[in-house]
């Protein structure tokens, strides 16, 4: 999937496939995809990526597989047969597991006869600073560990990351320019971080390096989503 010029995939956070359907139809003319994750894919199931390719609009489908390599093979091969355009995995799975399901993603693509997805390698939550990380057993070091976890995902071969806003500039110092960087907790300067605690807004984020931006609650949890979203994109103008 390579960079459009409208690098906004706006998140699909909602419970229901009512809900998810009528923010696509209102929001596929001003975005660039729609990111599917737990909530809605576990209620709605894998029609709901049918129903939405049907529409002619990109999928990201965000579940950040973690398992033994085999099992995430599997799962990708899966996903590609869905047909979406991204997926995730947890770099924190390891070399093997990286490896295999970027190998499964292409060899299912071919039999497929479509383009591979692009598989990214989540590195560390934006939900997590130094002291979740020092309660779970990490390097208290949040970049430290991004950075670690960003290295061994590209030596894996995969071809882009899952990233905060905040270590998009230490990333594109250290890794090859191909690589794709996807960058949640986009917030602008009226919204509430909420649950993110790494965030910087849409327009910074792309200077800095990004090449997708997910965006959810500042999207769909606006009065007019549509108007929320054309406000985003004309920022980055």
């Amino acid at each position: 999937m390579a960079p459009m010029r409208n690098p906004i995939l706006a998140a699909l956070d909602v419970a229901t496939a009512e809900h998810a359907l009528t923010l696509v139809q209102a929001l596929s003319p001003v975005v660039g995809g729609f990111k599917i994750g737990k909530e809605l894919f576990i209620s709605a199931g894998p029609d709901i990526v049918h129903r939405i390719r049907a529409q002619g609009a990109s999928v990201f489908l965000d579940l950040k597989l973690h398992d033994i390599p085999n099992t995430v093979a599997r799962a990708v091969a899966a996903a590609v047969r869905l047909d979406v355009q991204m997926l995730t995995v947890h770099s924190s799975g390891g070399t093997a597991m990286m490896q295999a399901a970027e190998e499964s993603a292409r060899a299912a693509a071919q039999k497929a006869g479509c383009p591979p997805p692009l598989v990214l390698g989540v590195t560390v939550l934006t939900s997590l600073d130094n002291r979740s990380l020092a309660e779970i057993g990490f390097t208290a070091d949040v970049s430290r560990q991004v950075e670690r976890l960003a290295s061994l995902a590209a030596q894996s071969g995969l071809r882009g990351l899952v990233c905060s806003p905040l270590e998009i500039t230490a990333l594109r110092q250290i890794l090859p320019a191909s690589i794709q960087l996807v960058t949640p907790g986009i917030r602008g300067s009226s919204d509430t971080s909420d649950d993110q605690k790494r965030t910087l807004n849409a327009r910074q984020a792309i200077e800095a390096g990004a090449s997708w931006l997910v965006i959810g609650r500042p999207i769909y949890a606006a009065p007019d989503p549509r108007a929320a979203a054309e406000q985003i994109l004309a920022s980055l103008a």
